[in-house]
């Protein structure tokens, strides 16, 4: 029989969750309005910091759908979004009838290359179709390039989406990822730093986004006494039960940072002379990785081991790992999208592997994981 299966990221609590849920059973605030969804919001504005403004919503998915929404992008319009990613990432871009434009990583952070991002922009307004905004993920946790993006989106004035949803508790010069861009996303996913079982939240500096934000999420409903609507609107907005579980998440939020933290310190003294292995780590003091998933790259030829090999050898202990997100330009329903760059993010996918990360995961649990990887090698 096996042992009890160790995951890749599961959610974990830290006590406090249930009185704010018990609080809003207590005062009939079931609703996706009440104490704790404004208790959570503040909680969020003050964390980040920068003067942000954040709007509580139902996922990061419906975060990036309100922000290309907020930004004008409409049917016909194209957006650069960064290829390796999550298809959050760029399902929204469809949902509003525009083109997504994928973009390369490099290999440093693994996220959207400056250099291959303004050389797509160039060459989509030589075709007379200059992208409407750019997404760009911290992927893993891990900072992006933000000054060399920042510049690249400045100069063509194209304004930029952040995709925060895998990097809360991460930062780029001390700064909070999520308060770069245009618009930041978050996500509080059941597998993420923090949860609030299904969640996100837009992040701006401009309180007028926000509340423009929350009204559309609200199903664009005018003032008045009756059930007006002008706009579109969505049910996006997050529940009061699911926002008591954030405000207790935010208590332990930076413990939770460390954990993960600590587990990518395992994974470095692990792999520790392994030849032609690399632990995903920050390649610069400019950033701080939460390190939401702790990652390795395998080069083959060098470790005469594989990615898919260990990702195996865990899953036959009954120990969840998963290969690196395919990028976007390689899946089939985007076969037809353009895409700029080389072949980083592909050799990312075909070498790299997700091991299990989790702030929960016990001391018996890593003694178990270390000893099936040094089992296989």
């Amino acid at each position: 029989m096996n042992p009890e299966k160790i995951w890749l990221s599961s959610p974990h609590m830290g006590g406090k969750e249930f009185e704010y849920v018990q609080e809003a059973f207590a005062s009939n605030w079931v609703a996706p309005l009440g104490p704790n969804v404004n208790g959570f919001e503040a909680s969020l504005e003050k964390y980040l910091g920068e003067s942000c403004h954040v709007a509580a919503l139902s996922s990061g998915t419906a975060a990036l759908h309100l922000a290309l929404v907020l930004l004008g992008v409409e049917r016909g319009d194209e957006v650069l979004c960064q290829s390796m990613t999550f298809s959050a990432s760029a399902n929204p871009i469809v949902y509003r009838g525009a083109t997504p434009v994928f973009v390369d990583s490099e290999p440093h952070t693994w996220n959207i290359c400056p250099d291959h991002l303004e050389a797509a922009i160039k060459d989509r307004i030589s075709k007379g179709k200059k992208p409407k905004a750019i997404i760009a993920v911290h992927l893993y946790g891990m900072p992006f390039k933000v000054k060399e993006v920042l510049a690249v989106a400045q100069k063509y004035e194209i304004p930029l989406i952040e995709d925060s949803a895998e990097a809360m508790g991460s930062s780029y010069n001390r700064q909070k990822c999520g308060t770069f861009g245009t618009i930041g996303i978050l996500s509080f996913n059941g597998n993420k730093i923090i949860t609030t079982s299904g969640g996100g939240a837009l992040v701006s500096k401009n309180e007028k986004i926000k509340e423009k934000a929350i009204f559309l999420a609200t199903q664009a409903r005018d003032e008045a006494p009756h059930y007006q609507h002008s706009e579109i609107g969505y049910n996006y907005r997050l529940s009061n039960i699911s926002a008591g579980i954030g405000r207790g998440q935010m208590e332990v939020l930076d413990a939770h940072v460390q954990l993960r933290r600590k587990m990518h310190d395992f994974y470095m003294e692990i792999f520790e002379g392994w030849d032609g292995v690399s632990v995903f780590s920050e390649p610069s003091e400019q950033m701080v990785s939460n390190h939401w998933l702790s990652c390795i790259t395998v080069d083959p030829t060098r470790a005469g081991i594989s990615s898919e090999g260990i990702r195996n050898a865990l899953a036959e202990h009954n120990i969840e790992s998963r290969p690196l997100w395919k990028p976007m330009h390689l899946q089939p329903v985007y076969w037809d999208a353009p895409y700029y760059g080389a072949k980083i993010s592909e050799t990312l996918f075909q070498q790299g592997v997700c091991l299990p990360s989790g702030s929960n995961i016990t001391e018996k649990e890593k003694q178990r994981i270390q000893a099936v990887l040094e089992e296989y090698k």
